[in-house]
């Protein structure tokens, strides 16, 4: 890991709009080096499936004339972020990470794009994604498997769904990045490589212009190097849409200004005790020692059962995603056709066999898991769970019937909570080890600002890849 004073590259959010406000840094300069970048490194990270050069360049020298004139279109003015391949960009592909079924070709942008550049952002390119955004480790057979930037010898995974995403930040080829959560497909990625990553509430951020794969499940979330910045781009892109009725009662919040908190007395649910043999000891190291940091900024450790293990939850929702995505996508993966990934047709296919009656009893069954999951909450404020129960394998050590990097994330969204990913640490091996900060629905506001009080304690997100500059 590097240690050292961080390039431009490496600047959240809000240094580098703190730089363009205080006349030190152009949009220009910040868009020319994540391009520079990137034409130097992802040749190997594999981050972008396309990248916008002319068009982020000549919308940077549009915004650093903009400031020049005192307009300032919003608080991500000149920010040069990543997108996800799932989201819809007016003249762009959108592949949704298949090289099997042609790209859609959107004539408006997703709902989440016209609110980034409505606060002026800009639109660096489209990131990697596991197909359709339906696996956790991140790769893609017939698109490629993004990374991780954390080693630079050995190609290891990512993490998925949004694997892409979270490469381009944790290299240095962008800002932030826009992502999706279906069964921690933001969390696990950022996780793996050392980022803050939030899966927020159901209905609280628009899907319209997203590819769909399990909509009970699927949310929108941002991957940033702070948890400041994660609150910023929740700012600014939840809330009510029109052209998506799950945000209808979508509060409209802005939490980035008040993250500070006394976090004396929070009552922190941990990791039961049934659950931690399912955690490399590694991680569960990092994990301990993160929670005595906890303890040591005021806050209640509790441990007690959970009221559904998440084998049970892994089970429920794995069910759930396949029928969902079946009736989504299925009529693609019936197709006789050698491009699909075999691993995410596999995944499809099994909803198949998926009845109406049995439908209906899972979203049954969901409903009881998430009344009883809201009793057992009552008396707590929050969980901290780790990210991810292994940190970063090479590729080819990855078996696809093994689901160990969902089985701390999938019950966050079967249960419709909000969770939000923090570095901890690295393992022996030099790999990044996260937690999860997870709260009841539309309980934003107390994660971010019990990550914000943990991440203001440790000094994890400030580490980052070595033997990036001399990558060839």
């Amino acid at each position: 890991m590097n240690t050292q004073h961080k390039t431009s590259a490496f600047l959240s959010i809000d240094e580098i709009a703190n730089h363009i406000r205080a006349g030190q840094l152009t949009s220009e300069q910040m868009v020319m080096q994540y391009i520079e970048r990137t034409q130097r490194l992802d040749k190997q990270l594999h981050a972008y499936i396309d990248v916008y050069s002319d068009e982020a360049l000549n919308t940077a020298r549009l915004r650093d004339q903009q400031a020049q004139r005192g307009k300032w279109l919003g608080a991500l003015h000149g920010i040069p972020v990543a997108i996800k391949d799932l989201f819809d960009i007016q003249g762009k592909p959108t592949t949704g990470g298949s090289k099997a079924i042609p790209a859609r070709h959107p004539q408006t942008d997703a709902t989440v794009i016209s609110r980034l550049k409505a606060a002026g952002a800009i639109i660096l390119g489209k990131t990697h994604t596991v197909e359709y955004a339906f696996g956790g480790w991140g790769t893609n057979e017939a698109m490629g498997t993004p990374w991780n930037p954390w080693d630079m010898t050995t190609h290891r995974i990512p993490g998925g769904s949004s694997s892409g995403s979270a490469v381009a930040v944790a290299a240095g080829m962008a800002a932030a990045a826009m992502g999706s959560d279906t069964g921690g497909s933001v969390r696990i990625p950022a996780g793996l490589c050392n980022l803050v990553g939030l899966k927020p509430t159901a209905g609280l951020i628009s899907r319209h212009g997203l590819i769909e794969l399990c909509p009970t499940h699927d949310t929108v979330g941002p991957i940033t190097r702070t948890v400041k910045d994660c609150a910023l781009l929740l700012d600014i892109i939840s809330g009510p849409d029109t052209l998506d009725p799950y945000t209808c009662q979508a509060p409209v919040r802005q939490l980035a200004n008040d993250l500070d908190m006394n976090p004396t007395g929070l009552r922190v649910w941990v990791l039961p005790d049934a659950e931690r043999q399912y955690v490399d000891m590694d991680v569960l190291e990092i994990y301990d020692t993160a929670l005595e940091k906890l303890q040591q900024l005021g806050m209640q450790l509790i441990d007690k059962p959970l009221p559904n293990s998440l084998a049970d939850a892994m089970q429920l929702g794995g069910a759930l995603m396949s029928a969902e995505g079946y009736a989504k996508l299925g009529g693609y993966f019936e197709q006789p056709n050698d491009l699909f990934d075999p691993h995410v047709k596999r995944r499809i296919l099994l909803g198949r066999q998926t009845s109406v009656a049995h439908y209906l009893d899972l979203l049954k069954q969901r409903m009881f898991a998430i009344s009883a999951m809201q009793a057992a909450m009552r008396d707590i404020d929050l969980c901290v769970f780790p990210t991810n129960a292994i940190s970063a394998i090479p590729v080819n050590e990855v078996d696809e019937l093994a689901t160990p990097l969902s089985r701390l994330g999938r019950f966050v969204n079967l249960l419709n909570l909000c969770s939000l990913a923090v570095p901890a640490g690295f393992s022996k091996a030099g790999l990044p080890v996260s937690i999860q900060f997870i709260g009841s629905a539309l309980q934003e506001p107390r994660i971010l600002q019990a990550g914000h009080a943990y991440q203001q304690a440790t000094t994890w997100h400030q580490q980052y890849p070595s033997g990036l500059d001399d990558t060839h």
